[in-house]
């Protein structure tokens, strides 16, 4: 039978396990954005500085792209074929990135930022 400290260990690594492994769900969802032609949605987004960060590209109409130069972030996105991109970033700020691939006469429009608190 366990002493009295030995059980108390035991329940404070329980909590422990059980408190990470929510916080590594809750990092583990995307944040979905849809691109179409002309535009992100949503076309802003804030993060937090340090935190992994999953962002789910999904197109419903052409091949599209996400570049955000200063997070190193280029993806592609073709019709139906969502992509993930995770990331941790170090750095607060605005970052500002655009579609990648041309989609057309409205693709210079297309903005996207993330904030990073």
């Amino acid at each position: 039978m366990p002493n009295a400290r030995q059980f108390y260990a035991l329940v404070i690594a329980l909590l422990l396990t059980a408190t990470c492994h929510c916080v590594a769900q809750e990092n583990s969802n995307p944040i979905e954005v849809h691109v179409h032609r002309f535009s992100f949605q949503p076309n802003e987004i804030t993060v937090a500085r340090g935190q992994p960060v999953t962002i789910r590209l999904v197109s419903g109409d052409v091949t599209h792209g996400l570049v955000v130069k200063s997070l190193g972030i280029n993806l592609t996105v073709s019709k139906d074929h969502p992509v993930d991109v995770r990331f941790t970033p170090e750095k607060a700020g605005d970052f500002r990135g655009q579609c990648g691939r041309f989609c057309g006469k409205g693709h210079g429009s297309m903005i996207f930022i993330i904030h990073v608190k």
